[in-house]
């Protein structure tokens, strides 16, 4: 190993986020990166445990995963970091990991909560923004490892969606020797991490230059076609030898709050995607914070983007209302290591917010019920009631009822599933019992199909939050890498 015992001399240093003052004036990166001498520093403080929980990536119970679910060689490139031996660290963590830049950005570190550390003293290694730095230096240095092409007569595979679980799920074919083409309905690749998330938290050029790589390497990629339309859908089934749906979960979950329809309140996936947008193609956002009192209503990372992206534009005030009770300031006694800790988190945009207002600008255990409106029909507010947890299901309590002033109501409440049209579309039959996924063929990636008059046609699987409803960037790409792996065996790969 490195130098032993290094965590107990040297503290834990995380990447600095840029003063509020400097950084809600702009839409770029967040993150102040620590200088060569400083990252190796911090891998040196890696233990190299015998049981590397890091990346383990099971589940104890916890709604999330310990570890890292791409059970990623953590220990081992730390190692290479400390030694400056990039290359070798960038190889050992492409091993597992294909797309690092963008679970290094977006991923909540369920490896630095499983770190042995973490339990010892509080500060896990630095997991998160090591592999950062090793995806970064490889990118300055080349970038990743090319393979070659897909050879004429190769088995050829529709991908649809561009977001992470089809870029991975793509990644891997073409590698893996399988002609490949994304199909994607917007006018740029990237699906979520173009559009769903914030350019000062995943910025487009990393996106870019991943897809740019993919087409060097022979992956096509038809953009603005809709595979949705069952046109489109039809002729996709007879080009392929198998269609791999990855089109994300991107069924907003509303609200049942009075008033909920109309001008003022918009989904928050449409509002990040025309601020993104807007950002990129150098134009003032169709919808857009400035000058306006936002709520916001979900808690989640969705929610805190819109915060944070509500701040930049100019929000005149920014509430954010959570419908659960808030969490301890601290992991409870009972919630033992390695599982997640459930504990309170303040995020970047919530920071900034809390800037911009003087003071707490979140609520929890709140229940919207109207959204008022002037005589010409535009938001004017938030109704909103306190509610009691205390029996285990909430309750509305009498007498907290009133106004958040807003003009502007985002609503990230998550997503029920994926849209129900794409999977019809391909005659994927979609489960009528819980949530709206589709039937998978038992424990397989094979989407369970309507019977088909076309003899030939190609077998339809499906990957990430298309197959297992909304989840974290870094479990879709591991689902795409199963999915992947599933559809090469298919096709003799």
């Amino acid at each position: 190993m490195g130098k032993p015992g290094a965590f107990l001399d040297i503290d834990r240093a995380a990447c600095a986020l840029r003063p509020v003052s400097q950084r809600v004036r702009d839409f770029d990166p967040l993150y102040v990166e620590l200088d060569e001498d400083a990252r190796r520093a911090q891998a040196g403080r890696c233990m190299k445990c015998g049981v590397p929980f890091c990346q383990t990536g099971i589940s104890f119970g916890a709604a999330r995963p310990s570890g890292c679910p791409l059970h990623n060689l953590i220990p081992e490139w730390n190692e290479l970091v400390y030694r400056g031996q990039w290359d070798r660290a960038a190889a050992r963590l492409a091993l597992t990991s294909p797309l690092p830049e963008f679970t290094s950005r977006v991923c909540p570190a369920l490896c630095e909560a499983a770190c042995n550390l973490n339990v010892v003293d509080g500060e896990p290694t630095t997991i998160h923004d090591n592999e950062r730095a090793i995806s970064d230096w490889e990118w300055a240095h080349g970038g990743p490892a090319r393979f070659e092409p897909a050879p004429e007569g190769a088995p050829c595979v529709a991908v649809v969606g561009s977001g992470p679980a089809g870029l991975a799920c793509a990644w891997e074919l073409a590698r893996r020797g399988a002609q490949v083409a994304v199909i994607e309905r917007d006018d740029r690749a990237g699906g979520l991490l173009m559009y769903g998330i914030p350019n000062m938290k995943l910025e487009k050029s990393v996106v870019g230059r991943r897809t740019e790589l993919m087409e060097e390497l022979g992956i096509e990629f038809r953009l603005k076609t809709d595979a949705a339309d069952p046109a489109v859908a039809g002729k996709l089934l007879d080009e392929f030898d198998a269609v791999v749906i990855a089109a994300g979960s991107r069924a907003a979950r509303g609200i049942t709050a009075q008033g909920a329809q109309g001008r003022g309140v918009v989904f928050a996936v449409d509002y990040l995607t025309d601020a993104t947008r807007s950002l990129l193609d150098g134009a003032e956002p169709p919808i857009s914070a400035k000058g306006l009192d936002v709520v916001v209503i979900g808690g989640g990372d969705t929610g805190n983007d819109c915060v944070g992206t509500a701040v930049r534009q100019g929000a005149r005030s920014v509430a954010q209302l959570e419908f659960l009770p808030q969490p301890p300031a601290t992991s409870r006694p009972g919630d033992a290591w390695p599982e997640w800790p459930r504990a309170l988190k303040t995020d970047y945009g919530q920071q900034e917010a809390i800037d911009l207002t003087g003071g707490e600008m979140r609520s929890w255990g709140v229940d919207t019920i109207e959204i008022a409106r002037d005589e010409s029909g535009a938001a004017t507010g938030a109704v909103v009631v306190d509610l009691d947890w205390s029996a285990g299901k909430p309750r509305r309590l009498e007498g907290t009822e009133r106004t958040l002033p807003a003009q502007l109501v985002l609503i990230a409440c998550g997503f029920t599933g994926p849209e129900a049209s794409t999977l019809d579309a391909f005659g994927a039959l979609v489960s009528d019992q819980g949530r709206p996924l589709p039937v998978m063929e038992g424990a397989s990636h094979r989407c369970a199909v309507e019977a088909r008059d076309t003899p030939g046609a190609a077998e339809v699987f499906a990957c990430g939050d298309a197959r297992t409803g909304s989840s974290l960037v870094v479990n879709a790409i591991a689902d795409a890498l199963a999915c992947a792996d599933e559809v090469a065996r298919e096709l003799a790969l």
